[in-house]
């Protein structure tokens, strides 16, 4: 029995525990429902219109990704600088992840500017769609990318004072600026998909739209909050006053973040390239990928949000030194979130016959969607545990690591798996599907030993001036 004990935390803990993830699970709960709406309206309009946004969205993955991974470095040191009380330190990151998440939102707007039909004619010109017409799935596409190129700055924004306020325990703000854009987001998509209420009928065009506005709206809910609790949040008391971050910060920032900013836009590249090479077996499969993997996020929240709670805690007992407090933190929360998911998986399995219904596409597309979604969802308590190992190793700042247990692994696993099965066997999609879902069991073993070693739970702003 006391073997189990180091696994279960008291009430106190799993009090803190809910009381950290509940807003972002309703957040993020909230976020995906009405993503899976907007898949529901988009996907009313026909395969072509569908698929032509879901091969958008893969490329705008990976610009919020990259996003992600940008800021990764700083918030590892904002959430030690909170541990400690240091509300300089809390500033001088928030600058930093500003200045990078300006870069790399103007470096993608640019990439998806000049190259983006270039960028989804890899998904549309394959043997599999060989005799079809794909020229209206490309200009669904491109209709939509114009219109959500728009909705990156604000994004990234959201993202960099969303970040910050997670990092120093804050998630019911973030929660009610998403709730309040996503429930606008729904409201417009309905408004402008299908031309209600006197505006045109804009189709794809409208869902891109009502995103960007939702964003903007989400932006400037976040960022008011944020400066009018300046004495709850001290931080943000003159943080424009200059854009200066310390030398020594930045060198340190960029050391240990580099290699997560590298690891995010190489995994969700890795990601984007084996379902570039699902959609060589034609567009029926890039539409039934795109209601399993919408339907997937959304039964997937809990797993996202533990990811934040390993960051978040973890991250603030190592920021005051407390190690060994880290390491059982961390244990009780990985295990937590297995066995939780566990749970989760088998839900996902008794709906995955149910919500292909919901689409108004062809009956192969929904059998091959339900199949797709049965083998994610058995193979979903091996992902959260890999995810929050992720954020643990990545929490004690060993990042050079981490970019070897994700994206390395990614492009020498799956990528390469999905290339040589879908291209150069007969195998089918569903058996393809299952091999590279699985694939993961290995990097599963690969963290769990890299976890019990300890080697990871490391203090990144001790020395600062070092």
């Amino acid at each position: 029995m006391s073997k189990w004990k180091r696994y279960i935390g008291d009430k106190a803990f799993y009090r803190m525990l809910i009381l950290l993830v509940v807003p972002m699970i309703i957040q993020q709960g909230i976020t995906n429902f009405v993503s899976l709406l907007d898949n529901l309206m988009v996907g009313s309009l026909g395969t072509e219109p569908m698929s032509g946004v879901a091969i958008v969205n893969q490329l705008i993955f990976v610009f919020n990704l990259g996003i992600f991974g940008v800021l990764s470095g700083g918030s590892i040191f904002g959430a030690q600088f909170f541990g400690v009380g240091d509300h300089d330190g809390v500033r001088h990151t928030f600058r930093f992840k500003l200045l990078c998440g300006v870069g790399v939102t103007a470096a993608a707007v640019a990439v998806l500017l000049f190259f983006g039909e270039n960028l989804v004619a890899l998904f549309l010109n394959n043997e599999a769609n060989v005799g079809m017409d794909t020229s209206v799935t490309m200009g669904h596409a491109l209709s939509y990318l114009k219109m959500i190129l728009w909705g990156l700055p604000p994004f990234m924004i959201v993202q960099v004072y969303g970040g910050t306020l997670r990092e120093m325990g804050e998630t019911k703000a973030p929660m009610v600026a998403s709730v309040i854009a996503v429930f606008l987001n729904l409201c417009l998509n309905y408004v402008l998909i299908y031309g209600h209420f006197g505006f045109p009928r804009m189709g794809v065009a409208g869902a891109a739209l009502a995103t960007v506005i939702a964003r903007y709206v989400e932006m400037l809910y976040v960022m008011a909050y944020t400066h009018r609790s300046y004495e709850k949040y001290p931080f943000v008391r003159g943080v424009y006053r200059s854009m200066h971050v310390p030398g020594w910060l930045v060198k340190r920032i960029v050391i240990t973040g580099f290699p997560l900013f590298l690891n995010e836009i190489l995994w969700s590249i890795g990601s984007t390239a084996v379902n570039q090479s699902y959609s060589t077996r034609g567009l029926a499969v890039v539409a039934a990928t795109n209601i399993a993997t919408t339907a997937w996020q959304l039964f997937c929240v809990i797993m996202f949000a533990m990811g934040s709670a390993v960051s978040i805690l973890v991250g603030q007992r190592l920021g005051a030194g407390d190690i060994e407090g880290a390491k059982d933190t961390n244990r009780k929360l990985l295990f937590f979130s297995t066995v939780l998911h566990v749970a989760v998986g088998l839900l996902i399995i008794a709906v995955a016959p149910f919500i292909p219904l919901l689409y108004q596409t062809e009956p192969a597309v929904r059998k091959l969607a339900t199949e797709l979604l049965m083998i994610a969802g058995a193979s979903l308590p091996i992902h959260a545990f890999i995810h929050a190992a992720y954020f643990a190793i990545r929490s004690g700042g060993k990042t050079l690591i981490t970019f070897l247990f994700d994206s390395v692994y990614m492009w020498c696993v799956p990528v390469v798996l999905a290339f040589v099965l879908c291209r150069y066997t007969s195998l089918g999609i569903i058996t393809i599907y299952f091999i590279i879902q699985f694939s993961d069991v290995v990097k599963l073993g690969i963290g769990a030993a890299m976890l019990k070693s300890g080697f990871w739970a490391n203090n990144v702003i001790e020395h600062r001036n070092a």
